[in-house]
């Protein structure tokens, strides 16, 4: 994190952190049978405030972006940001049960890696 200035960090941390909630929101808004139709299910997710939190999430993440993209160059903040699929892949396993295996867990292991080189570089 060598390159990154205190606020710049800050920002990449609340970007993971909202992205993930993000998303983490909507897996749980969706949870629920399906079999009850697509305008069914929309009109049942919509009275989650599960979604609600996602959408808001999403929006927050989005300030937070343009935020961190004026101050660091796009191709660094894509590879930080992909961060977020280690948080997201963790967070599904422990919270939802997700399938995991060796070979992802590899893969969560490759893009770790990637991006503290990234962050270092």
């Amino acid at each position: 994190m060598s390159h990154l200035g205190q606020s710049s960090l800050v920002l990449w941390v609340l970007i993971v952190v909202a992205a993930s909630v993000g998303q983490l929101s909507f897996k749980a808004a969706a949870i629920g049978p399906a079999s009850d139709g697509l305008l069914a299910g929309w009109l049942r997710m919509l009275r989650r405030p599960w979604i609600w939190a996602g959408i808001c999430s999403f929006l927050l993440h989005f300030v937070l972006w343009i935020a961190f993209l004026s101050a660091v160059p796009l191709s660094q903040g894509m590879l930080l940001a992909a961060i977020q699929i280690v948080v997201i892949y963790a967070a599904g396993r422990v919270l939802f049960h997700e399938p995991g295996s060796w070979l992802r867990l590899a893969g969560v292991a490759v893009i770790s890696l990637g991006v503290a080189i990234v962050a270092v570089a």
